[in-house]
């Protein structure tokens, strides 16, 4: 199986179901939830963490086990393996309804295969295995995270912030172009990552010719000063 690799987006607009209630399913949901999806999660029983957020109103809660027809509608299926008939039932139901599904490692029943996941804000970074070793996708995951640290969140949050001013500085797209990739191959992610957040705001400002940055930017410098990024 060889994946097409995409990224789901408006996810909040979409109905979203995840059947079960373990610490597996937990994980998964806690990740839709991160990207505000319209969420039902069916199970009998939750984790305590679920629990809680069904509580909290974070997604509704059916609390019992899925029944056929519940899948009427849905956009977005991610089940637990249960009983071989209770998996090809799911498999058939959102098939027909046209859903994606993924029942989890049961290659033969999933449309899609869901990766392992870094982010670090705007930044996403999804490793897949196409289904050949899904704990291998972890362990580079976790090696991963160690080198995408939380330097790139404050990064790239700079940089979407001075999108509209470089529109405004710069009406030509080929200056704006060549500008973005000063931007990207300079220092200003590696003093970022040094915590010398004012020279590379400063760095930021010589390459972009961008009169006052926007106060996102100035108080970054000074939040993330006093926190420090090591």
């Amino acid at each position: 199986m060889k994946p097409y690799p995409i990224f789901l987006v408006g996810l909040d607009k979409k109905h979203c179901i995840v059947i079960g209630g373990s610490h597996e399913a937990e994980f998964k949901v806690k990740g839709l939830l991160e990207v505000g999806a319209n969420l039902t999660v069916i199970a009998p029983e939750l984790t305590s963490n679920l629990h809680d957020l069904a509580e909290q109103g974070a997604f509704i809660w059916l609390a019992r086990n899925y029944q056929p027809g519940d899948l009427k509608g849905a956009f977005f299926v991610l089940s637990e393996r249960f009983t071989p008939l209770e998996d090809c039932r799911i498999w058939a139901e959102g098939v027909h309804e046209n859903c994606l599904v993924n029942v989890m490692d049961d290659i033969p029943r999933c449309n899609y295969v869901a990766g392992s996941v870094i982010r670090q804000g705007p930044l996403t970074i999804s490793i897949s295995t196409s289904g050949a070793a899904p704990a291998f996708s972890v362990r580079l995951r976790q090696k991963l995270e160690n080198e995408f640290g939380p330097e790139y969140k404050t990064y790239l949050d700079w940089l979407q912030s001075i999108r509209p001013s470089m529109k405004q500085t710069h009406r030509s797209f080929q200056e704006r172009k060549k500008r973005w990739y000063e931007v990207v191959d300079s220092d200003i992610l590696e003093l970022i990552r040094s915590d010398r957040l004012e020279e590379a705001r400063d760095q930021l400002q010589a390459i972009t010719e961008i009169n006052q940055l926007p106060a996102e930017v100035e108080e970054s410098v000074q939040s993330t000063s006093l926190l420090g990024i090591q």
